[in-house]
Protein backbone atom coordinates (compact mmCIF):
# COMPACT_ATOMS: atom_id res chain seq x y z
CA UNK A 1 0.00 0.00 0.00
CA UNK A 2 3.13 2.41 0.56
CA UNK A 3 4.63 1.91 -2.44
CA UNK A 4 1.13 2.34 -4.24
CA UNK A 5 0.48 5.56 -2.49
CA UNK A 6 3.78 6.50 -3.51
CA UNK A 7 3.06 5.96 -7.40
CA UNK A 8 -0.31 7.64 -6.78
CA UNK A 9 2.02 10.76 -5.69
CA UNK A 10 4.56 10.72 -8.56
CA UNK A 11 1.14 10.89 -10.64
CA UNK A 12 0.34 13.59 -8.67
CA UNK A 13 3.73 15.35 -9.20
CA UNK A 14 3.32 14.76 -13.06
CA UNK A 15 -0.18 16.60 -13.28
CA UNK A 16 0.86 19.07 -11.00
CA UNK A 17 3.64 20.26 -13.82
CA UNK A 18 1.85 20.28 -17.17
CA UNK A 19 2.81 24.05 -17.96
CA UNK A 20 4.52 27.19 -16.92
CA UNK A 21 0.39 28.28 -16.77
CA UNK A 22 0.30 25.88 -14.07
CA UNK A 23 2.95 27.83 -12.09
CA UNK A 24 0.75 30.81 -11.89
CA UNK A 25 -2.61 28.63 -10.27
CA UNK A 26 -2.35 26.59 -6.85
CA UNK A 27 -2.24 23.36 -6.85
CA UNK A 28 -2.03 21.24 -3.63
CA UNK A 29 -1.06 18.00 -5.45
CA UNK A 30 2.51 18.83 -5.88
CA UNK A 31 2.17 19.45 -1.95
CA UNK A 32 1.30 16.26 -1.44
CA UNK A 33 3.95 14.65 -3.42
CA UNK A 34 7.05 16.74 -1.63
CA UNK A 35 5.82 15.84 1.76
CA UNK A 36 5.14 11.86 1.50
CA UNK A 37 8.46 11.50 -0.45
CA UNK A 38 11.99 10.75 0.22
CA UNK A 39 11.91 8.66 3.12
CA UNK A 40 13.74 5.78 1.06
CA UNK A 41 16.50 4.79 -1.67
CA UNK A 42 13.30 3.75 -3.68
CA UNK A 43 12.03 7.25 -3.34
CA UNK A 44 15.06 8.75 -5.45
CA UNK A 45 14.60 6.05 -8.26
CA UNK A 46 10.67 6.94 -8.27
CA UNK A 47 11.53 10.89 -8.60
CA UNK A 48 14.15 10.70 -11.33
CA UNK A 49 12.09 8.22 -12.97
CA UNK A 50 9.68 10.91 -13.05
CA UNK A 51 11.58 13.52 -14.64
CA UNK A 52 13.23 11.06 -17.25
CA UNK A 53 9.45 10.50 -18.22
CA UNK A 54 8.65 13.76 -19.00
CA UNK A 55 12.26 14.30 -20.77
CA UNK A 56 11.15 11.36 -22.82
CA UNK A 57 7.75 13.14 -23.72
CA UNK A 58 9.44 16.70 -24.57
CA UNK A 59 11.40 14.52 -26.73
CA UNK A 60 9.54 12.43 -28.87
CA UNK A 61 8.30 14.40 -31.36
CA UNK A 62 9.23 17.44 -33.91
CA UNK A 63 5.70 18.79 -32.18
CA UNK A 64 7.32 19.10 -28.50
CA UNK A 65 10.99 20.40 -29.78
CA UNK A 66 11.91 20.71 -33.32
CA UNK A 67 9.27 23.19 -34.55
CA UNK A 68 11.12 26.31 -34.45
CA UNK A 69 14.47 24.59 -36.08
CA UNK A 70 12.53 25.30 -38.91
CA UNK A 71 14.06 28.68 -39.61
CA UNK A 72 16.99 26.91 -40.29
CA UNK A 73 18.94 26.14 -43.93
CA UNK A 74 18.21 22.52 -43.54
CA UNK A 75 14.86 21.64 -43.19
CA UNK A 76 11.16 23.42 -44.23
CA UNK A 77 7.75 22.23 -44.58
CA UNK A 78 4.98 21.46 -46.49
CA UNK A 79 2.94 24.24 -48.17
CA UNK A 80 -0.44 22.91 -47.27
CA UNK A 81 -1.99 19.87 -45.66
CA UNK A 82 -2.91 21.62 -42.28
CA UNK A 83 0.52 22.81 -41.69
CA UNK A 84 -0.08 26.48 -40.70
CA UNK A 85 1.78 25.89 -37.77
CA UNK A 86 4.78 24.46 -38.73
CA UNK A 87 5.16 27.23 -41.63
CA UNK A 88 5.00 30.27 -39.61
CA UNK A 89 8.42 29.14 -37.87
CA UNK A 90 9.25 28.32 -42.30
CA UNK A 91 8.57 31.46 -42.97
CA UNK A 92 10.21 33.81 -39.91
CA UNK A 93 6.36 35.05 -38.85
CA UNK A 94 5.30 33.10 -35.44
CA UNK A 95 2.20 34.51 -33.24
CA UNK A 96 1.33 34.01 -30.16
CA UNK A 97 -1.16 31.84 -30.76
CA UNK A 98 0.64 29.20 -32.54
CA UNK A 99 -1.05 25.68 -32.32
CA UNK A 100 2.09 23.83 -31.70
CA UNK A 101 4.32 26.41 -29.39
CA UNK A 102 2.17 25.62 -26.22
CA UNK A 103 3.68 21.79 -26.69
CA UNK A 104 7.02 23.60 -26.63
CA UNK A 105 6.76 25.81 -23.54
CA UNK A 106 4.92 23.43 -21.50
CA UNK A 107 7.10 20.24 -21.81
CA UNK A 108 9.86 22.34 -20.76
CA UNK A 109 8.46 23.49 -17.54
CA UNK A 110 7.60 20.44 -16.39
CA UNK A 111 11.07 19.53 -16.81
CA UNK A 112 12.11 22.65 -14.73
CA UNK A 113 9.31 21.67 -12.30
CA UNK A 114 10.25 17.76 -11.86
CA UNK A 115 13.70 18.88 -11.51
CA UNK A 116 13.15 21.29 -8.92
CA UNK A 117 11.24 18.94 -7.03
CA UNK A 118 14.33 17.36 -6.79
CA UNK A 119 16.99 19.65 -6.53
CA UNK A 120 14.84 20.68 -3.20
CA UNK A 121 13.77 18.27 -1.63
CA UNK A 122 15.66 14.63 -2.42
CA UNK A 123 18.48 16.05 -0.05
CA UNK A 124 16.93 14.74 3.12
CA UNK A 125 16.71 10.69 1.90
CA UNK A 126 17.50 9.13 5.16
CA UNK A 127 19.76 5.82 5.34
CA UNK A 128 21.23 6.67 2.02
CA UNK A 129 24.73 7.15 0.78
CA UNK A 130 25.30 11.07 0.32
CA UNK A 131 26.92 10.57 -2.48
CA UNK A 132 24.31 8.59 -3.97
CA UNK A 133 21.88 11.29 -3.33
CA UNK A 134 23.95 14.10 -4.87
CA UNK A 135 23.92 11.87 -8.13
CA UNK A 136 20.20 12.10 -8.40
CA UNK A 137 20.70 15.72 -7.58
CA UNK A 138 23.18 16.73 -10.21
CA UNK A 139 21.07 14.78 -12.66
CA UNK A 140 17.81 16.83 -11.85
CA UNK A 141 19.94 19.76 -12.06
CA UNK A 142 21.36 18.86 -15.79
CA UNK A 143 17.82 18.33 -16.92
CA UNK A 144 16.77 21.98 -15.68
CA UNK A 145 19.75 23.43 -17.37
CA UNK A 146 18.63 21.34 -20.32
CA UNK A 147 15.16 22.64 -20.35
CA UNK A 148 16.32 26.36 -19.74
CA UNK A 149 19.11 26.06 -22.76
CA UNK A 150 16.30 25.12 -25.10
CA UNK A 151 14.09 27.91 -23.76
CA UNK A 152 16.12 30.89 -23.64
CA UNK A 153 17.64 30.53 -27.11
CA UNK A 154 13.69 29.97 -28.06
CA UNK A 155 12.08 33.11 -25.97
CA UNK A 156 14.48 34.92 -24.80
CA UNK A 157 14.31 36.21 -21.43
CA UNK A 158 12.56 33.73 -18.93
CA UNK A 159 11.05 33.77 -15.13
CA UNK A 160 13.83 31.65 -13.36
CA UNK A 161 11.61 29.33 -11.05
CA UNK A 162 13.48 27.75 -8.09
CA UNK A 163 11.32 27.16 -5.70
CA UNK A 164 7.89 25.01 -5.75
CA UNK A 165 5.20 28.23 -5.23
CA UNK A 166 2.43 29.52 -7.22
CA UNK A 167 3.29 33.26 -8.84
CA UNK A 168 0.78 34.86 -11.18
CA UNK A 169 3.19 37.47 -11.58
CA UNK A 170 6.43 35.79 -12.31
CA UNK A 171 9.12 38.45 -14.33
CA UNK A 172 11.27 37.98 -16.87
CA UNK A 173 15.02 37.42 -15.76
CA UNK A 174 17.62 39.07 -18.30
CA UNK A 175 19.13 36.19 -20.97
CA UNK A 176 22.26 36.72 -19.23
CA UNK A 177 21.22 35.55 -15.66
CA UNK A 178 19.37 32.51 -17.21
CA UNK A 179 22.52 31.46 -18.60
CA UNK A 180 23.85 32.27 -15.25
CA UNK A 181 21.65 29.51 -13.85
CA UNK A 182 22.11 27.05 -16.74
CA UNK A 183 25.97 26.96 -16.40
CA UNK A 184 25.91 26.72 -12.82
CA UNK A 185 23.57 23.84 -12.80
CA UNK A 186 25.98 22.10 -15.49
CA UNK A 187 29.04 22.09 -13.06
CA UNK A 188 27.00 20.67 -10.35
CA UNK A 189 25.91 18.29 -13.50
CA UNK A 190 29.49 17.27 -13.67
CA UNK A 191 29.57 15.76 -10.39
CA UNK A 192 27.32 12.92 -12.22
CA UNK A 193 29.09 9.59 -12.45
CA UNK A 194 31.64 8.95 -15.55
CA UNK A 195 30.09 5.07 -15.68
CA UNK A 196 26.90 3.71 -13.79
CA UNK A 197 26.75 0.64 -12.30
CA UNK A 198 23.28 -0.90 -12.31
CA UNK A 199 19.97 -0.47 -14.38
CA UNK A 200 18.07 1.43 -15.75
CA UNK A 201 21.00 3.40 -15.32
CA UNK A 202 23.23 1.50 -17.67
CA UNK A 203 22.22 -0.79 -20.33
CA UNK A 204 24.53 -2.78 -22.40
CA UNK A 205 27.72 -1.22 -20.75
CA UNK A 206 26.57 1.97 -21.73
CA UNK A 207 25.24 4.88 -19.83
CA UNK A 208 21.44 5.45 -20.16
CA UNK A 209 21.22 8.32 -17.75
CA UNK A 210 23.02 11.56 -17.37
CA UNK A 211 26.72 10.81 -17.08
CA UNK A 212 29.88 13.20 -16.08
CA UNK A 213 30.87 13.31 -20.06
CA UNK A 214 26.99 14.63 -20.83
CA UNK A 215 27.24 17.32 -18.30
CA UNK A 216 30.79 18.56 -19.80
CA UNK A 217 29.61 18.86 -23.78
CA UNK A 218 26.62 20.12 -22.88
CA UNK A 219 29.07 23.14 -20.87
CA UNK A 220 31.02 22.85 -23.86
CA UNK A 221 28.21 23.88 -26.55
CA UNK A 222 26.82 26.25 -23.77
CA UNK A 223 30.14 28.26 -24.15
CA UNK A 224 30.06 28.38 -27.51
CA UNK A 225 26.42 30.12 -27.42
CA UNK A 226 27.54 32.12 -25.14
CA UNK A 227 30.65 33.36 -27.42
CA UNK A 228 28.12 34.26 -30.49
CA UNK A 229 24.74 35.89 -30.28
CA UNK A 230 22.43 36.36 -27.66
CA UNK A 231 25.49 37.24 -25.15
CA UNK A 232 28.53 37.70 -27.46
CA UNK A 233 30.97 37.47 -25.31
CA UNK A 234 33.64 36.46 -27.79
CA UNK A 235 37.44 35.23 -27.41
CA UNK A 236 37.26 34.12 -23.76
CA UNK A 237 34.27 32.33 -24.27
CA UNK A 238 35.09 30.69 -27.54
CA UNK A 239 38.41 29.06 -25.42
CA UNK A 240 35.96 28.00 -22.42
CA UNK A 241 33.99 26.00 -25.33
CA UNK A 242 37.30 24.67 -26.41
CA UNK A 243 38.54 23.54 -23.22
CA UNK A 244 36.16 21.67 -21.89
CA UNK A 245 35.49 20.22 -25.22
CA UNK A 246 39.06 19.15 -24.98
CA UNK A 247 38.53 17.43 -21.26
CA UNK A 248 35.93 14.83 -23.16
CA UNK A 249 38.35 14.75 -26.24
CA UNK A 250 41.73 13.84 -23.71
CA UNK A 251 39.38 11.43 -21.08
CA UNK A 252 38.53 9.57 -24.61
CA UNK A 253 41.93 9.37 -25.50
CA UNK A 254 43.21 8.03 -22.14
CA UNK A 255 40.29 5.45 -21.22
CA UNK A 256 38.04 7.29 -18.49
CA UNK A 257 35.69 7.74 -21.24
CA UNK A 258 33.89 5.11 -23.33
CA UNK A 259 32.92 6.86 -26.52
CA UNK A 260 34.50 6.42 -29.93
CA UNK A 261 33.25 7.23 -33.26
CA UNK A 262 31.48 4.34 -35.71
CA UNK A 263 32.99 3.48 -38.47
CA UNK A 264 30.29 4.54 -40.85
CA UNK A 265 27.79 7.07 -40.79
CA UNK A 266 25.00 5.28 -41.55
CA UNK A 267 25.35 3.08 -38.22
CA UNK A 268 24.40 6.31 -36.47
CA UNK A 269 21.01 6.08 -36.77
CA UNK A 270 20.70 2.02 -37.63
CA UNK A 271 19.16 -0.40 -35.52
CA UNK A 272 22.27 -1.88 -35.26
CA UNK A 273 23.90 0.70 -33.02
CA UNK A 274 19.85 1.42 -31.14
CA UNK A 275 20.68 0.08 -27.99
CA UNK A 276 24.48 -0.30 -27.57
CA UNK A 277 25.68 2.84 -29.40
CA UNK A 278 29.79 3.72 -28.77
CA UNK A 279 29.13 7.19 -30.23
CA UNK A 280 26.75 8.53 -27.96
CA UNK A 281 27.01 10.70 -25.12
CA UNK A 282 23.45 11.42 -24.76
CA UNK A 283 20.19 10.45 -25.74
CA UNK A 284 16.52 9.51 -25.13
CA UNK A 285 15.43 6.02 -24.98
CA UNK A 286 12.36 4.65 -25.68
CA UNK A 287 10.78 0.81 -25.55
CA UNK A 288 7.28 0.47 -27.12
CA UNK A 289 6.80 -2.55 -24.30
CA UNK A 290 6.93 -0.07 -22.04
CA UNK A 291 3.86 2.10 -21.49
CA UNK A 292 1.72 3.61 -19.09
CA UNK A 293 -1.77 3.09 -18.14
CA UNK A 294 -3.38 5.92 -20.25
CA UNK A 295 -3.87 7.63 -16.30
CA UNK A 296 -0.33 8.99 -16.92
CA UNK A 297 1.48 6.71 -14.20
CA UNK A 298 5.13 6.38 -15.00
CA UNK A 299 6.97 3.50 -17.03
CA UNK A 300 9.01 1.52 -14.40
CA UNK A 301 12.50 2.31 -16.11
CA UNK A 302 14.02 4.91 -18.62
CA UNK A 303 12.82 3.22 -21.71
CA UNK A 304 9.55 4.80 -22.96
CA UNK A 305 6.77 4.53 -25.49
CA UNK A 306 7.14 6.57 -28.27
CA UNK A 307 4.52 7.15 -31.22
CA UNK A 308 6.95 8.03 -34.02
CA UNK A 309 5.19 10.36 -36.88
CA UNK A 310 5.36 13.10 -39.06
CA UNK A 311 6.42 11.80 -42.31
CA UNK A 312 4.89 14.67 -44.10
CA UNK A 313 5.58 17.62 -41.60
CA UNK A 314 9.22 18.36 -42.74
CA UNK A 315 11.24 17.99 -46.35
CA UNK A 316 14.89 18.71 -46.62
CA UNK A 317 15.29 22.51 -48.24
CA UNK A 318 17.16 22.02 -51.55
CA UNK A 319 19.91 24.66 -51.25
CA UNK A 320 21.29 23.01 -48.39
CA UNK A 321 20.80 19.19 -50.09
CA UNK A 322 22.97 20.75 -53.37
CA UNK A 323 25.50 22.15 -51.18
CA UNK A 324 26.03 18.78 -49.30
CA UNK A 325 29.06 17.03 -50.02
CA UNK A 326 28.71 13.86 -51.69
CA UNK A 327 29.56 10.59 -50.08
CA UNK A 328 27.75 7.87 -47.94
CA UNK A 329 26.80 10.65 -45.13
CA UNK A 330 24.74 12.60 -47.92
CA UNK A 331 23.70 9.28 -48.86
CA UNK A 332 22.37 8.25 -45.28
CA UNK A 333 20.79 11.22 -44.59
CA UNK A 334 18.66 11.58 -47.26
CA UNK A 335 16.11 9.26 -48.45
CA UNK A 336 17.65 8.07 -51.94
CA UNK A 337 14.39 7.69 -53.75
CA UNK A 338 10.60 8.49 -52.91
CA UNK A 339 7.93 6.58 -54.02
CA UNK A 340 4.94 8.25 -55.33
CA UNK A 341 0.97 7.71 -55.43
CA UNK A 342 1.54 5.11 -58.56
CA UNK A 343 3.66 2.34 -56.10
CA UNK A 344 6.89 3.49 -58.30
CA UNK A 345 10.28 5.51 -57.00
CA UNK A 346 11.25 8.55 -58.16
CA UNK A 347 13.91 11.00 -57.75
CA UNK A 348 12.97 13.70 -55.35
CA UNK A 349 12.65 16.47 -58.32
CA UNK A 350 10.67 14.37 -60.66
CA UNK A 351 7.29 15.86 -61.71
CA UNK A 352 5.10 15.77 -64.43
CA UNK A 353 3.96 18.51 -66.94
CA UNK A 354 2.28 20.29 -65.80
CA UNK A 355 3.58 20.11 -62.33
CA UNK A 356 1.12 17.91 -60.18
CA UNK A 357 2.84 17.85 -56.73
CA UNK A 358 2.00 20.42 -54.23
CA UNK A 359 5.91 19.92 -52.72
CA UNK A 360 8.80 19.04 -54.78
CA UNK A 361 12.05 18.55 -52.28
CA UNK A 362 14.47 16.25 -50.64
CA UNK A 363 13.20 14.35 -47.78
CA UNK A 364 15.65 13.36 -44.72
CA UNK A 365 15.26 9.63 -43.37
CA UNK A 366 17.27 9.68 -40.39
CA UNK A 367 14.69 9.49 -38.29
CA UNK A 368 12.78 6.50 -39.97
CA UNK A 369 12.18 2.90 -38.45
CA UNK A 370 11.26 -0.28 -40.59
CA UNK A 371 8.06 -2.25 -40.24
CA UNK A 372 9.92 -4.79 -38.05
CA UNK A 373 10.96 -2.74 -34.88
CA UNK A 374 14.45 -4.36 -35.11
CA UNK A 375 14.96 -3.54 -38.77
CA UNK A 376 16.18 -0.13 -40.77
CA UNK A 377 13.68 1.59 -42.95
CA UNK A 378 12.85 0.03 -46.21
CA UNK A 379 12.67 3.33 -48.53
CA UNK A 380 11.33 0.73 -51.43
CA UNK A 381 8.79 0.22 -49.12
CA UNK A 382 7.57 3.44 -47.26
CA UNK A 383 3.99 2.03 -46.58
CA UNK A 384 5.87 -0.31 -43.84
CA UNK A 385 6.88 2.95 -41.83
CA UNK A 386 6.62 1.84 -38.39
CA UNK A 387 4.83 4.40 -36.41
CA UNK A 388 5.08 3.29 -33.14
CA UNK A 389 9.02 2.69 -32.66
CA UNK A 390 11.58 2.46 -30.32
CA UNK A 391 14.89 4.14 -31.61
CA UNK A 392 16.52 6.65 -29.97
CA UNK A 393 16.42 10.32 -30.18
CA UNK A 394 20.13 11.40 -30.41
CA UNK A 395 20.85 14.40 -28.03
CA UNK A 396 25.21 14.62 -28.50
CA UNK A 397 27.11 12.70 -30.32
CA UNK A 398 31.04 12.65 -30.00
CA UNK A 399 31.43 13.29 -33.80
CA UNK A 400 29.56 16.51 -32.67
CA UNK A 401 32.06 17.84 -29.87
CA UNK A 402 35.46 17.22 -32.36
CA UNK A 403 33.31 19.87 -34.06
CA UNK A 404 32.37 21.76 -31.32
CA UNK A 405 36.21 21.81 -30.24
CA UNK A 406 37.75 22.15 -33.82
CA UNK A 407 35.01 25.36 -34.12
CA UNK A 408 35.97 27.04 -30.37
CA UNK A 409 39.68 26.73 -31.28
CA UNK A 410 39.22 28.46 -34.73
CA UNK A 411 37.05 31.24 -33.44
CA UNK A 412 39.36 31.85 -30.11
CA UNK A 413 41.89 32.80 -32.83
CA UNK A 414 44.29 29.64 -32.60
CA UNK A 415 44.73 26.61 -34.82
CA UNK A 416 46.24 23.18 -33.32
CA UNK A 417 46.69 19.84 -34.53
CA UNK A 418 44.76 18.07 -32.16
CA UNK A 419 41.10 20.34 -33.60
CA UNK A 420 42.51 19.21 -37.26
CA UNK A 421 42.91 15.86 -35.94
CA UNK A 422 39.58 15.36 -34.98
CA UNK A 423 37.44 17.39 -37.51
CA UNK A 424 39.73 15.39 -40.55
CA UNK A 425 38.37 11.97 -38.43
CA UNK A 426 34.55 13.53 -38.79
CA UNK A 427 35.39 14.16 -42.45
CA UNK A 428 37.12 11.13 -43.08
CA UNK A 429 33.73 8.98 -41.93
CA UNK A 430 31.75 11.14 -43.62
CA UNK A 431 33.21 10.51 -47.10
CA UNK A 432 33.07 6.45 -45.96
CA UNK A 433 37.14 5.83 -44.82
CA UNK A 434 36.23 5.66 -41.20
CA UNK A 435 37.04 7.83 -38.41
CA UNK A 436 40.97 7.02 -38.67
CA UNK A 437 41.77 5.66 -41.55
CA UNK A 438 44.99 6.56 -43.63
CA UNK A 439 43.87 8.97 -46.27
CA UNK A 440 46.80 10.09 -47.65
CA UNK A 441 47.61 6.58 -50.53
CA UNK A 442 45.56 5.83 -53.47
CA UNK A 443 43.66 2.62 -54.28
CA UNK A 444 40.15 2.80 -53.09
CA UNK A 445 38.65 0.10 -55.38
CA UNK A 446 35.18 0.47 -55.23
CA UNK A 447 35.48 3.84 -55.25
CA UNK A 448 37.52 4.86 -58.76
CA UNK A 449 36.49 8.06 -58.97
CA UNK A 450 39.17 9.20 -56.28
CA UNK A 451 42.80 9.57 -56.99
CA UNK A 452 45.50 11.20 -54.49
CA UNK A 453 43.31 10.86 -51.65
CA UNK A 454 44.29 12.65 -48.80
CA UNK A 455 43.07 14.50 -45.53
CA UNK A 456 40.68 16.73 -46.26
CA UNK A 457 41.53 19.70 -43.74
CA UNK A 458 45.62 20.81 -43.90
CA UNK A 459 47.20 22.01 -40.96
CA UNK A 460 48.04 25.19 -42.87
CA UNK A 461 44.62 26.05 -42.35
CA UNK A 462 44.08 29.80 -40.75
CA UNK A 463 41.87 30.19 -37.34
CA UNK A 464 38.92 31.05 -39.81
CA UNK A 465 39.60 28.33 -42.10
CA UNK A 466 39.04 25.90 -39.10
CA UNK A 467 36.36 27.53 -37.53
CA UNK A 468 33.97 27.46 -40.63
CA UNK A 469 35.08 24.01 -41.69
CA UNK A 470 34.03 22.87 -38.30
CA UNK A 471 30.90 24.89 -38.53
CA UNK A 472 29.74 23.05 -41.60
CA UNK A 473 30.83 19.70 -40.66
CA UNK A 474 28.31 19.57 -37.94
CA UNK A 475 25.82 20.82 -39.85
CA UNK A 476 26.07 18.07 -41.97
CA UNK A 477 26.73 15.87 -39.66
CA UNK A 478 23.41 16.57 -37.75
CA UNK A 479 21.43 18.14 -41.29
CA UNK A 480 17.65 17.22 -40.47
CA UNK A 481 17.48 16.00 -37.15
CA UNK A 482 15.68 17.48 -34.54
CA UNK A 483 14.57 15.23 -32.28
CA UNK A 484 16.27 16.23 -29.28
CA UNK A 485 19.40 17.10 -30.43
CA UNK A 486 20.78 19.89 -28.48
CA UNK A 487 22.72 21.50 -31.21
CA UNK A 488 20.22 21.20 -34.49
CA UNK A 489 21.60 22.75 -37.75
CA UNK A 490 19.56 25.88 -36.71
CA UNK A 491 21.21 26.24 -33.46
CA UNK A 492 23.98 26.94 -34.86
CA UNK A 493 23.03 29.66 -37.14
CA UNK A 494 21.29 30.89 -34.23
CA UNK A 495 24.21 31.64 -32.20
CA UNK A 496 26.31 33.09 -35.53
CA UNK A 497 23.43 35.25 -36.22
CA UNK A 498 23.04 33.68 -39.66
CA UNK A 499 19.11 33.02 -39.57
CA UNK A 500 18.93 36.91 -41.28
CA UNK A 501 21.05 35.63 -44.43
CA UNK A 502 18.63 32.68 -44.84
CA UNK A 503 15.83 35.01 -44.38
CA UNK A 504 17.02 36.85 -47.20
CA UNK A 505 17.92 33.96 -48.94
CA UNK A 506 14.36 32.47 -48.72
CA UNK A 507 12.46 35.62 -50.08
CA UNK A 508 14.69 35.73 -53.12
CA UNK A 509 13.87 31.88 -53.62
CA UNK A 510 15.94 31.47 -56.85
CA UNK A 511 15.73 28.38 -59.34
CA UNK A 512 18.60 25.70 -58.35
CA UNK A 513 19.67 22.88 -60.70
CA UNK A 514 19.09 19.92 -59.16
CA UNK A 515 19.91 17.51 -62.22
CA UNK A 516 21.27 18.65 -65.55
CA UNK A 517 18.84 20.60 -66.95
CA UNK A 518 15.98 20.10 -64.22
CA UNK A 519 15.40 23.53 -61.88
CA UNK A 520 13.49 23.31 -58.73
CA UNK A 521 12.92 25.95 -55.37
CA UNK A 522 11.19 25.98 -52.64
CA UNK A 523 7.68 26.12 -52.04
CA UNK A 524 7.06 27.67 -49.26
CA UNK A 525 7.14 31.77 -49.81
CA UNK A 526 9.02 33.96 -47.09
CA UNK A 527 8.24 37.68 -47.15
CA UNK A 528 8.24 40.73 -45.23
CA UNK A 529 11.45 42.52 -43.54
CA UNK A 530 14.00 41.14 -40.99
CA UNK A 531 14.27 42.29 -37.77
CA UNK A 532 15.83 40.78 -35.01
CA UNK A 533 12.51 39.95 -33.24
CA UNK A 534 12.55 37.14 -35.54
CA UNK A 535 15.19 35.36 -33.59
CA UNK A 536 12.39 34.44 -30.79
CA UNK A 537 8.84 33.00 -30.50
CA UNK A 538 6.61 35.36 -28.83
CA UNK A 539 5.38 34.01 -25.50
CA UNK A 540 2.88 31.45 -25.54
CA UNK A 541 -0.81 33.34 -25.33
CA UNK A 542 -2.05 30.54 -22.92
CA UNK A 543 0.28 32.10 -20.80
CA UNK A 544 0.87 35.51 -21.52
CA UNK A 545 -2.92 36.46 -21.31
CA UNK A 546 -2.92 35.47 -17.53
CA UNK A 547 0.66 37.06 -16.63
CA UNK A 548 0.92 40.25 -17.43
CA UNK A 549 5.05 40.17 -17.97
CA UNK A 550 4.71 37.95 -20.70
CA UNK A 551 1.98 40.03 -22.33
CA UNK A 552 4.17 43.15 -22.06
CA UNK A 553 6.83 41.40 -23.37
CA UNK A 554 4.78 40.48 -26.54
CA UNK A 555 3.87 43.69 -27.30
CA UNK A 556 7.48 44.99 -27.72
CA UNK A 557 8.20 42.46 -29.92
Amino acid sequence: MKTLFKTICVIGLLLWAPSCKDFLTEDPKGRLATVYFFDSAADLDLALNSLYFNVARTLFSNGFTGTNLLAGDDISTHPAMGKEALREYDQYDVYDNNAWMPLMWESKWRIVKNANFIINNAGRTPDVDPEEIQYVIAQAHYWRAFAYFYMVRTWGPLPIMLEEKADNEATLDPVEDVYDLIVSDLKIAEGCRINYTREPYVINGRNIAVCQAAAKATLAYVYLNMAGWQLNKGTEYYQLAADKAREIIDGVENGVYNYELLDEYWQIHSWTTNNNHPEVILAAYYNRDVTDNGSGSPCPDFLFDMIQGGWGDTNGEIKFWKDFPEGPRKDMSYVPQLMLLDGNLYDWWYDTDPPSREVVAPVFMKTQQGADRFTDFDYTDPRQINDNGDKSHKIILLSEVYCWYAEAVGRSGQTNAKAIEVLNKVRNRADGFGPVADRSTVGVPDRPHIHEYVNKYPSSMTPNELAEAAYDEHGWEVAGYYWGNIAARYWDMFRMNRVKDHFEYRKLNPMIEVAPGIFRNEKVPVTGTWSDSKMYAPYPSIDSNLNPNLAEANTRR
